[in-house]
């Protein structure tokens, strides 16, 4: 099949090939065509959607936009105006397969990974609570995640890209089972009344979740207190945040690189609250295959995954450190 200069078939992109592309959830695009409007100029025999290179052009632009922090309201309208010149193309950037590097996993730990599979294809919601709440409970919260619940999201993900943009409500059924169990596991015996908490939010434009509350359900087995803002957090509503919460640490989630927001990242980092004298600053973790790229700036941590993210915040708990965030 022959391609146009935009590397584009003749007869247009899917909806999975443009969320691969730009490096956004589908689930995503069918939202913002939905609310703003953005969504194919033309649709195959009428019903399956084919985007043009002028779609992508008008997509980019909308992921340029929120991601510097526009409301997305505001962002539609302005990427549907047009503009003069019109940004590079977005390149995805592949999640690193999860799980510890010390090789592959057992075979019943495939097994269950496989099985999750299986019943989520299934619709089998008994069998996905009973398969997540065992894994957790066989393997602990943080291999069960690494080990058996990231590669079963991973290969519901991959069969939804093969088919043709089916199974969408299987992705969707196992992403809020995961997230069920994820939010049921037992917090340990909480920290001190007063000790600063860790601040988890995707960044503006960002709404993959799952990552985040895997980490902050790790934090809660630590007795480590921690806040989800959840999906897509305006930049002024995290800032304000972060002023109001004085947090020991701020965590940054961005899936693909068109979300994330370097600026943002800088700003919460330079962000000081406190007493003359005994100023403080939270420490700024950058979590997410959408930072990969050079080196953070100085003072900003890019964690490998969810072992070490924990580690390093464990670590500003620790005894002699008070919890308190770095002062200046």
């Amino acid at each position: 099949m022959t391609e146009s200069p935009h590397g584009l078939s003749p007869h247009g992109l899917t909806t999975g090939d443009v969320a691969r592309r730009l490096g956004v959830a589908p689930t995503t695009l069918r939202s913002w065509d939905r609310r703003y409007g953005l969504g194919p100029a033309a649709r195959q025999d009428g019903r399956h959607r084919r985007w043009t290179a002028e779609d992508l052009s008008v997509l980019r632009e909308m992921c340029r936009l929120t991601a510097s922090g526009v409301p997305p309201a505001e962002a539609a309208r302005a990427a549907l105006a047009g503009t003069a010149t019109p940004p590079p193309p977005v390149r995805p950037v592949r999640a690193p397969r999860p799980g510890p590097p010390q090789g592959p996993p057992p075979a019943d730990v495939r097994q269950e990974c496989r099985g999750l599979g299986r019943a989520a294809v299934r619709l089998d919601a008994g069998a996905l609570e009973a398969g997540l709440g065992a894994a957790i409970g066989r393997h602990g919260l943080v291999a069960a995640w690494e080990e058996v619940m990231a590669p079963a999201l991973h290969a519901v993900g991959r069969k939804w890209e093969k088919s043709g943009e089916r199974y969408v409500e299987v992705e969707h059924l196992l992403s809020w089972h995961v997230s069920t169990a994820l939010r049921r596991v037992a917090p340990a015996p909480g920290t001190r009344p007063g000790t600063p908490p860790v601040l988890l939010a995707c960044v503006p434009g960002e709404q993959h979740t799952l990552a985040l509350e895997a980490l902050a359900a790790a934090l809660a087995e630590l007795g480590l207190p921690a806040m989800m803002l959840g999906a897509a957090v305006p930049a002024e509503a995290l800032e304000q945040a972060v002023r109001r919460t004085g947090p020991a640490a701020v965590v940054l989630w961005s899936q693909a690189r068109c979300t994330a927001h370097p600026l943002l990242a800088r700003r919460i980092a330079d962000t000081m609250w406190g007493v003359k004298g005994a100023r403080a600053r939270p420490a700024v973790l950058l979590a997410g295959p959408g930072w990969a790229g050079p080196a953070p700036d100085r003072g900003l941590l890019r964690p490998g995954g969810l072992r070490e993210a924990l580690a390093v915040l464990a670590g500003l708990y620790a005894p002699g450190r008070g919890g308190a965030p770095a002062q200046s």
